[in-house]
């Protein structure tokens, strides 16, 4: 289950860095400049990782033995711009 754990840290990256994008930068060019093109072309890439992300992170809690508390504020941190980058370096990063 641990081969889980590099996919787990590169779909948390992609994860973070896609809703980063949206937030910041194709959300913004919708509202200001009336173009939705690139929350169409971020939105569905965006939804597919932050699945993935909630599914192999609630199949590697057992294994990297989190207690609730930790897997949800791992869950938590999938809505919170940066949240990703902050569950690699603190949960992640030391156990790979």
């Amino acid at each position: 289950m641990l081969k889980l754990l590099p996919l787990f840290r590169i779909v948390a990256l992609l994860e973070g860095i896609s809703y980063i994008l949206l937030l910041f930068i194709a959300s913004p060019i919708k509202w200001f400049y009336d173009d939705p093109q690139y929350v169409r072309m971020l939105g569905m890439p965006h939804g597919l990782l932050f699945i993935a992300y909630v599914v192999i992170a609630v199949l590697l809690s057992k294994e990297m033995k989190w207690d609730s508390k930790s897997l949800r504020i791992i869950l938590i941190a999938a809505v919170i711009p940066f949240g990703t980058f902050y569950i690699d370096k603190k949960y992640l990063k030391a156990k790979n």
